[in-house]
């Protein structure tokens, strides 16, 4: 049993200092045998695994900040938009105790900036110009039907 250790601890040895690992590896039958794959050199940078693509809508949060004397007897607003990835997307916000649904639009020929115009059924609606820094993420202003001013935060940490 010795000489087998010492044997083991030859090969092991014998690999690192080629440069290689050893991986246990099952043929269809069953039986266990050992591959050894080379290192890449030294300085050899490998690539990791793709990033994982997004595909279809996205729902982001949105964060409205009072800009005016009107908006601070609110405060801070949150909504969420929901991003179809085809330059359209369903906005919500609840405010003052209303719901408000519309949609944010990008403008035409312009790949980041965008409106979003949202209504409630009582009537209180709201208008915004935005712009995104990344398809999760982006920044702009809405004012309401009753003049409350904000500064709107789309996204997060993304």
């Amino acid at each position: 049993m010795r000489r087998f250790s010492q044997c083991g601890a030859t090969i092991m040895a014998v690999a690192v200092l080629a440069g290689c690992y050893v991986v246990p590896e099952r043929a269809p039958d069953g039986t266990l045998y050992y591959q050894h794959y080379p290192l890449p050199p030294a300085g050899t940078v490998v690539p990791g695994p793709p990033p994982p693509s997004r595909t279809g809508p996205a729902t982001l949060p949105v964060r409205l900040y009072p800009s005016n004397d009107i908006a601070t007897r609110t405060g801070v607003i949150t909504g969420s938009v929901t991003n179809m990835m085809t330059g359209k997307g369903v906005f919500n916000v609840s405010y003052q105790g209303e719901v408000l649904t519309g949609e944010a639009t990008r403008v035409s020929n312009e790949e980041r900036r965008g409106v979003a115009s949202a209504f409630s059924p009582q009537g209180m609606f709201m208008s915004c110009e935005y712009q995104m820094n990344t398809p999760y993420q982006g920044a702009g202003t809405c004012t309401f039907s009753n003049g409350a001013a904000y500064q709107m935060h789309i996204g997060g940490t993304q």
